[in-house]
């Protein structure tokens, strides 16, 4: 019988296991950084990425339960504990700082937002950075976003500016399910999975790397999926050109269609113009 784990306990013990050297080699690991938004709110993915030594910036739920430095230091550990909302609410004289990060695109180089920032405690956790961000506008009435960081050194900004580097993998994820079947796998075996999603992301690399071909400045994965379809014609073509240029080539030609006709899968030819 299989014992029932939630999505959050698995990655937690996914990243507690997780030999992050074998992916990208020697590394510091107090320079790994990792981001999540509300859905992944949960102490024991916090303690896990924690006990790897790592940073996390991970958007909090509303109902998160957080203590102020004062409230940590003069109450029990086990009462008096408040939602992030709350608590932001109850420490007003903490007052909004105004800053500038990038924009991830459009015209508009940079994006102007307000922050909160209280040194706590998360519950079930520890101490932490907890940050209220809000986009500046004229009427200040917009969605607040709660924050929490486990590196005490970043500033407020450093932490809005990091949080916002996850929209990147969000686009990611939607590029390699849209363009590179990255959900379309049916295996008998997890193992085949695991390869499925591997070479998913090695044509994810390559397609970014800048191919023979690519146009400078070409950014869109469609475009990017479009040349390729072009390049493959191309080949064919070149093919073809070149049998025409040779002695008998003609002839040749019509022997290469007539194996196409005849269902012959072998011939390179074939393969390259697409008959096959």
């Amino acid at each position: 019988m299989i014992e029932y784990q939630t999505e959050n306990t698995r990655v937690a013990e996914y990243l507690s296991q997780l030999s992050l050297e074998e992916y990208i080699g020697p590394h510091a690991p107090e320079k790994v950084v990792v981001l999540a938004d509300s859905g992944y709110d949960d102490h024991k993915i916090q303690k896990a990425i924690a006990g790897k030594n790592w940073k996390f910036i991970i958007a909090l739920k509303s109902t998160r339960s957080v203590k102020t430095e004062k409230a940590y230091s003069t109450t029990k550990k086990a009462e008096d504990w408040k939602s992030v909302t709350i608590t932001f609410k109850n420490n007003r004289k903490t007052g909004w700082k105004t800053i500038r990060a990038p924009k991830n695109g459009g015209k508009k180089k940079r994006m102007e937002f307000r922050v909160r920032q209280i040194t706590g405690y998360l519950k079930n956790f520890g101490k932490a950075q907890l940050i209220c961000s809000q986009f500046k506008t004229k009427s200040n009435k917009g969605k607040r976003k709660h924050l929490a960081c486990n590196d005490l050194k970043a500033t407020p900004r450093q932490i809005v500016i990091g949080y916002r580097l996850r929209w990147a993998i969000e686009i990611f994820h939607k590029e390699i399910k849209m363009f590179l079947g990255f959900e379309d796998v049916s295996a008998k075996y997890f193992s085949s999975v695991i390869s499925h999603v591997h070479w998913v992301y090695c044509a994810y690399i390559l397609l970014n790397s800048s191919p023979p071909g690519f146009h400078i400045g070409m950014k869109s994965m469609a475009e990017k999926q479009l040349m390729i379809n072009k390049i493959i014609e191309n080949n064919g073509l070149s093919a073809v050109h070149q049998i025409l240029t040779q002695v008998k080539g003609p002839q040749r030609l019509k022997t290469h269609i007539q194996k196409a006709l005849n269902g012959d899968v072998s011939d390179k030819l074939l393969a390259l113009c697409g008959l096959q």
